[in-house]
């Protein structure tokens, strides 16, 4: 039931200032257990002109996935994620969950200014306004995905070929023996968070640039490639 759903948890409905009115934020929330922490979380960062996304893990149970569809359905502006990964820690697949969601973004009606990605297990400490002033004040036209060159004690994870493993509840990544090559375009590789801020223009880069494409190619068999994609994108000179 709707109605309930948006009276009982007190959603928001409408924007609480003019300033956040007129700046949209996409979030991409990547989930797969504790429905109840992610309905706490989306109510927290929830605004009726912002656009959320969210992944659901493929090997989540019916039931939960179920219940988030109910949940998104009483929304027009949350949708999940058209295609679903089976989502593997430090694996590809939690890289190409944000990517999925990312591609479905750039086609949405809302016109959103930059996307902030999330787990199910994340909650805010800082309002709506609180961010966008944030973003305004130090970052306006700009990235937040910070990060160093590879550190010496990361190289293991570019130089080697990872596997991803997917079996009756087993869910890991292992080294293999084989060897990698060098990043395409002579790239140097920076390490730093999975988590970002991005603009839509580089979000729509990162979708049709070449040497971003070749970059996803080479890092799909990485170890925790969400954590070397976005900085070492955001450091091309441009």
């Amino acid at each position: 039931n709707c109605s309930m759903v948006l009276k009982t948890l007190h959603f928001i409905t409408r924007p609480l200032s003019h300033e956040e009115g007129n700046f949209s934020l996409a979030y991409i929330i990547t989930i797969h257990k504790e429905l109840e922490m992610f309905v706490k979380l989306l109510r927290a960062i929830y605004m009726p002109q912002n656009i959320y996304c969210i992944h659901v893990d493929e090997k989540s149970p019916k039931d939960y996935k179920a219940a988030v569809q109910n949940i998104v359905n009483c929304f027009e502006n949350i949708f999940i994620s058209s295609k679903r990964e089976n989502v593997v820690y430090a694996g590809f697949s939690r890289l190409q969950a944000d990517i999925n969601c990312m591609r479905d973004l750039v086609h949405s009606k809302i016109q959103w200014n930059y996307v902030i990605n999330l787990c199910g297990q994340d909650y805010p400490i800082k309002t709506n306004k609180d961010i966008i002033q944030y973003i305004k004040s130090k970052w306006n036209g700009k990235n937040m995905t910070p990060g160093v060159v590879q550190p010496l004690h990361m190289k293991h994870r570019t130089q080697v070929s990872y596997r991803e493993y997917v079996h009756s509840g087993m869910a890991y990544v292992y080294p293999t023996k084989n060897t990698k090559a060098k990043p395409p375009y002579n790239l140097t590789i920076y390490f730093g968070s999975a988590y970002y801020i991005l603009t839509k223009e580089f979000v729509e880069f990162t979708l049709t640039d070449a040497r971003a494409k070749d970059l996803l190619e080479w890092s799909r068999d990485t170890y925790s490639p969400d954590e070397h994609y976005w900085v070492t994108l955001n450091r091309l000179n441009g």
